[in-house]
């Protein structure tokens, strides 16, 4: 179990190439008006990575054991665990990316189910958002995330290497659509989720909210009907009804009386591929 502690050594060191990468890709963008959008983003980026930091010290431990031995009974059980390896490693690879946000689509719909909702609205709390919003997740949120969106590559059999591999795209991923940035990807928009289509997933009108729910690809939000264009909605204002917190805030978001009295789910929109 020591060799599966998360010291604080270990999150700097992963966490340090993110912040390296997307502060370069807002200089470049942002260039003279950096000053003012981090002016805009700082007290939100500051309860991002305090959440970041909650979850990933003291909530992702807990599981890690559990989660162990969920991944080795599902792999000594896990359906087909040998036609993945007589597959070309970035088929495999591809197919885990897929299923994973198969799941993980599904997973995403719940969470603006009403009763779920509560612990899903810290995510789109911010007003500024910006690549360290992906990081902004109830400790319920994040543990819903963790017990879920791998099961079914588990119960397939895929090896650990696709898992962690599609994981760690998945992850690059979800800082790259919370970027500030207004780009639809063009002709790769079509396929892949761009920042421009996950900022209208965070947009402040709460019926367009519910769309675009994917994180890497937008074959299922096209399949089941949720995906939206976001070229009329480029630089769409962020947030929700209910305002953003602080860290202690958005710890306590879910019990608050609006909640406890049954508050209102996200309606999902009629979707335009």
């Amino acid at each position: 179990m020591e060799d599966h502690f998360v010291s604080l050594n270990d999150v700097l060191f992963q966490f340090g190439p993110v912040v390296a990468v997307f502060s370069l890709l807002a200089l470049v963008t942002k260039r003279a008006a950096l000053l003012d959008a981090l002016r805009r983003c700082r007290r939100e980026a500051i309860t991002n990575v305090l959440l970041f930091a909650f979850n990933t010290l003291l909530i992702g431990p807990i599981f890690i054991v559990p989660a162990l031995v969920l991944s080795e009974t599902l792999g000594d059980y896990g359906l087909f665990p040998q036609l993945w390896q007589r597959l070309p490693e970035g088929l495999t690879l591809l197919l885990a990316l897929v299923l994973i946000d198969f799941v993980a689509y599904w997973r995403h719909r719940v969470e603006h189910m009403q009763g779920i909702w509560r612990f899903h609205a810290t995510h789109h709390a911010d007003t500024a958002i910006h690549f360290l919003s992906v990081q902004r997740k109830h400790p319920v949120g994040k543990i819903i995330s963790l017990l879920f969106d791998t099961l079914l590559v588990l119960a397939l059999g895929f090896p650990a290497w696709a898992i962690a591999g599609a994981g760690i795209l998945r992850s690059w991923w979800g800082y790259f659509i919370h970027a500030d940035v207004n780009w639809t990807l063009g002709g790769f928009g079509e396929v892949l989720m761009s920042p421009a289509a996950h900022r209208l997933h965070h947009i402040r009108d709460e019926k367009l909210m519910g769309t675009n729910y994917g994180n890497t690809i937008t074959l299922w939000d096209k399949l089941f009907g949720t995906y939206l264009n976001p070229k009329p909605y480029l630089g769409c204002e962020t947030g929700i009804e209910e305002g953003t917190r602080g860290f202690l805030g958005e710890l306590a978001r879910p019990w608050e009386k609006r909640y406890r009295d049954g508050g209102t789910d996200v309606v999902e929109a009629e979707a335009k591929a």
